[in-house]
């Protein structure tokens, strides 16, 4: 008599690559939209498409799409390294070279990884993930759909940004700037850089939404220079 076991997908979000490639597609889609939303570049350059549940803008520009994905890939070898712990879109006035926003997204390491080729037998494990003072939530009782569904939140932050963000009137361009352990090799495409932080006293901050994997948290903000009659 033969018997019949129940299977079902494996939650990548438990393991360091499955985490690192959420979180880079994270930055990926978010990176976009602020392009998009921001208007740095003119909306034929980009395309509709569905993640997250929510329509999306991914650019077409083969200038434009080689940079994100390169620098997105370079962002997930980071990530699976553990040695990123923030990523930054700037915008910057290109006449002045001042920075005018900001966006912020703060990496932490919160949970430990399941190795993949362990995977399906620690998951038979009722193990609780270690507490962590960044979530007190419980990292092994999210799924995929609950990770997707915090970043379809930032998201949707993005996309409203318009709301309360002052009009980008002048001409601007983007830097992304990754913050890494002093001791991790920096390839010949990326280079040591300031913080482009914007003028102190000059500065408006939001705090954005949060997600969170088994293995990474990310926090979100975006800092806005205020305009000369506020």
């Amino acid at each position: 008599m033969s018997t019949a076991q129940a299977v079902a997908p494996t939650r990548q979000h438990l393991t360091l690559s499955g985490s690192s490639l959420l979180v880079r597609d994270f930055f990926c889609y978010s990176l976009q939209s602020i392009l998009y939303q921001r208007a740095l570049y003119p909306p034929e350059d980009f395309k509709a498409v569905r993640k997250y549940g929510l329509q999306m803008l991914v650019a077409i520009d083969d200038a434009l799409a080689t940079y994100i994905d390169a620098a997105m890939r370079q962002l997930a070898a980071w990530l699976e390294q553990g040695a990123v712990s923030r990523v930054v879109v700037a915008i910057v006035d290109t006449e002045t070279g001042d920075t005018v926003e900001r966006w912020q997204f703060d990496v932490d390491v919160v949970g430990e990884a399941v190795a993949e080729s362990k995977l399906a037998k620690e998951e038979k494990k009722p193990v609780p993930p270690k507490a962590s003072a960044a979530n007190s939530g419980t990292y092994g009782a999210k799924t995929d759909a609950h990770v997707k569904a915090e970043i379809a939140a930032i998201i949707k932050q993005i996309t409203a940004s318009c709301t309360f963000l002052p009009m980008l009137e002048q001409q601007c361009s983007f830097s992304i700037l990754a913050y890494t352990s002093t001791s991790t090799p920096i390839p010949l495409e990326w280079a040591e850089s300031s913080a482009r932080l914007i003028s102190e006293g000059e500065a408006e901050q939001v705090r954005l939404r949060s997600f969170s994997t088994h293995v990474h948290r990310v926090d979100a903000m975006v800092a806005y220079r205020r305009g000369e009659d506020e």
